[in-house]
């Protein structure tokens, strides 16, 4: 299944949150409980969460363009940070409605039933992100992978929101209801502003993982070892892509071919071992002064 299309699995994320969320509503409308309640509610940001996944994989699918040479894969970093705001939204509106029921707590009402529609609802989400999860991982999407993380969180929200309701109805503790409710708008906060925290290093160009910089390092040391050298090497990340760009010193003396040929074998060898990645070489005479004039001086 990871080998279909990103936007097959934003559109399955859609289908599963709309069914979850009846399920959800369901189970409040029977027992009454705003700790059911508050679950329900944050089914409102999956389906939003998935609507906008599913329109930014849209876009950032599109070709590169006259205006946008390196595509539209960084589109997706504001998937998840719109993500993380909508978390921020619901946590408002379930903590808005604890509270008075917090201040008069109810009695909780067939509460068999209630639990078994909203494990329903779990068992559902949990199949849909682990569908995403491996498809996240397929297609290098942070806003597949977004949108699983942020439904397997709602799998233990509602385990957790199931476990706490129950303990209510059986032990008449019904205060417990709206500290549960509580308790998951703040917990789903955290997970919101990861969302935002990891979207905005998206946007600011950050340096590709250590793991994958290894192995550019480990190419470029070969270049050393023949009498060459290599400086201001510069990687960045945006959504699926990576991008590396690098100075790579030879004799001067070099023909212009055999310099063609090791910039080509140095692009394909890199492309070889990360497939993701898009390489740019640029040959410099290592006996001129100005090929070593490096004003950013990054280390190797």
């Amino acid at each position: 299944m990871p080998n279909r299309a990103p936007t097959y699995y934003a559109w399955l994320s859609v289908f599963t949150s709309l069914v979850t969320i009846g399920l959800k509503f369901g189970a409040w409308w029977i027992t009454g409980s705003v700790g059911l309640l508050s679950d329900a509610i944050e089914g409102f940001v999956n389906i939003a969460a998935a609507l906008v996944a599913l329109a930014v994989l849209t876009y950032a699918a599109q070709a590169p363009d006259r205006e946008h040479n390196f595509g539209h894969d960084k589109a997706q970093y504001f998937s998840s940070g719109i993500e993380g705001a909508l978390i921020f939204v619901a946590a408002v509106a379930i903590i808005w409605s604890a509270v008075p029921r917090l201040v008069d707590p109810h009695p909780i009402e067939q509460i068999g039933i209630g639990i078994v529609l909203s494990i329903f609802a779990t068992i559902a989400n949990a199949w849909c992100a682990w569908i995403m999860l491996r498809a996240a991982r397929a297609h290098r999407s942070i806003t597949l992978e977004a949108d699983a993380r942020h439904l397997l969180t709602d799998v233990w929200t509602t385990l957790g929101v199931v476990v706490g309701v129950s303990l209510a109805a059986f032990t008449g503790w019904n205060v417990l209801d709206p500290l549960i409710a509580i308790g998951v708008a703040l917990q789903i906060v955290w997970t919101g502003w990861e969302l935002v925290n990891r979207s905005f290093h998206g946007l600011m160009d950050r340096s590709i993982p250590d793991d994958e910089l290894a192995i550019v390092h480990e190419i470029l040391d070969r270049v050393c070892q023949q009498g060459g050298d290599f400086h201001n090497l510069r990687t960045r990340q945006a959504g699926a892509k990576h991008y590396i760009d690098v100075h790579v010193l030879i004799p001067g003396a070099m023909s212009l071919q055999a310099a063609h040929d090791l910039s080509e074998s140095l692009e394909a060898e890199i492309h070889a071992r990360l497939p993701h990645a898009e390489v740019l070489v640029h040959l410099e005479p290592i006996e001129d002064p100005r090929s070593w004039d490096d004003p950013a001086k990054p280390k190797k």
